[in-house]
């Protein structure tokens, strides 16, 4: 039998995405695929709120999708993670990772005490009294908090990675395009600008699907389970009725913005940028008409990813679901194939 790897979990606001893979002789097998849904607020912004409900559907997906390993790895999302290139002190690991507070703590909005620090080398640091590279630090209760949760469930988080880590190691295409990767979620959207896979911005707008849902149904005077359905039936596709036609592109435009506005940032500064390509994945991205909106007012090429594109098709007994939710897999696809470094 191939070995399992850690099993990729995704705990979003209103579902939770686990992914299994085996080492296969050419890469990753994509073997067992799971999605349940959270009822609302039970997970909000990466905090979770009601650990006991969490755990609970933790419990019963890994009981009905019979995943053959307890062990996992956590991606982690929160708007108050940051993720910052700057240079620090060039020294051994060990030494590094314990002289990281005193090194940045003048270069964080958070307190380093209640911080979980990390740093990732984007060169050799070689003889270099400096190294560059990603400075991630995030909030530690709201981390711990998601990993006890995980571990009432019964299973042993292994690894804790940031969402926006795993979305890059999924579906980036590695090439001379300026790319940005955007995940739109419930509550929240990962916007990541690469170049060649060497990480250029990452961004968590705190807009996401359900927030175009409610602006609709307040703008048509409908409550929030019909303005689902006619968002995802319409989209901002051309529609008959006008008024509903408008109520969407006017809810969905506050995200179009927001990620308008992030691009704009990398086009400031002393190396200016411009992204050339998108890519969108998330629940949100298959808001029917939402590629081609978003080409015509940002003037790139977008489409929707594919996160299994570095996996090997393999006899998995959830084929149907995978497919049916493929782009909402990506982040725990791209924690599992981490695990599988």
């Amino acid at each position: 039998m191939a070995s399992v790897n850690p099993i990729g979990l995704d705990i979003g606001s209103m579902s939770i995405r686990a992914v299994e893979t085996t080492r296969g002789k050419e890469g990753p097998v994509i073997t067992n695929f799971g999605m349940s849904f959270l009822p609302p607020g039970a997970v909000q912004g990466g905090v979770v709120n009601d650990a006991k409900v969490v755990a609970a559907e933790l419990k019963r997906l890994w009981s009905t999708r019979k995943f053959r390993s307890r062990k996992v790895v956590l991606g982690v999302t929160n708007p108050q993670i940051v993720v910052r290139e700057m240079s620090v002190t060039n020294l051994p690991a060990r030494e590094l990772r314990q002289s990281l507070p005193f090194q940045v703590r003048d270069a964080l909005p958070l307190a380093v005490e209640r911080s979980l620090l990390d740093f990732f080398p984007l060169e050799e640091p070689g003889d270099k009294e400096t190294v560059r590279g990603l400075l991630v630090a995030a909030p530690k209760d709201v981390i711990l908090s998601a990993v006890h949760t995980v571990e009432q469930a019964g299973l042993h988080v292994a690894r804790v990675d940031i969402a926006s880590f795993a979305l890059l190691r999924a579906v980036s295409r590695l090439d001379a395009q300026v790319e940005a990767i955007v995940d739109i979620g419930a509550r929240s959207t990962t916007v990541i600008v690469h170049n060649d896979g060497a990480p250029l911005i990452f961004r968590t707008l705190p807009r996401g699907g359900a927030e175009i849902t409610e602006a609709i149904a307040s703008r048509l005077g409908i409550d929030v389970a019909a303005a689902e359905e006619l968002k995802c039936r319409v989209g901002v596709l051309d529609n008959p009725d006008a008024d509903s036609a408008e109520a969407i592109r006017d809810a969905v435009r506050p995200l179009v913005t927001e990620i308008r506005n992030s691009f704009a940032y990398l086009g400031s500064g002393d190396r200016p940028t411009r992204v050339t390509r998108m890519v969108l994945s998330g629940g949100g991205a298959l808001l029917p008409g939402l590629p081609e909106t978003l080409r015509t007012q940002l003037g790139i090429e977008v489409m929707l990813t594919d996160p299994t594109v570095r996996t090997r098709p393999g006899r998995s007994r959830s084929g149907d679901d995978l497919d049916r939710f493929r782009t909402a897999a990506a982040i725990s696809i791209g924690l599992t194939l981490g695990a599988a470094a």
